[in-house]
């Protein structure tokens, strides 16, 4: 359950992470042209920027697919490898949930 909040954390977080990366373009683009060779370094050093974040959020993104995939093999494995003991803690789950909803 930790490892779902966790996630939805992590996904929250690389939406976010996204978008400022995305305003951060179109600010970039939206930026008058000034002259002057301090505007130009200016201007490249933020799409160095921009695009160093972006290939961090793409390697982010990359690792947490890749640990959701291992997670779903790995309890795939488990449940085949133990399908009666994976049946009696979903009934659990169920029963406790059950109880937790009868008590409203």
């Amino acid at each position: 359950m930790t490892q779902f909040i966790s996630q939805n954390l992590k996904n929250d977080l690389l939406k976010d992470f996204n978008a400022v990366v995305n305003e951060g373009e179109q600010l970039l683009k939206s930026v008058v042209d000034e002259g002057g060779d301090k505007a130009n370094a200016l201007r490249a050093k933020m799409e160095s920027n921009l695009k160093a974040a972006k290939d961090r959020l793409r390697h982010i993104e990359e690792t947490a697919i890749e640990t959701t995939k291992t997670a779903v093999r790995a309890t795939d494995n488990y449940v085949h490898e133990n399908p009666w003991r994976a049946i009696g803690v979903a009934v659990g789950i169920g029963a406790v949930i059950g109880l937790l909803l009868n008590r409203r």
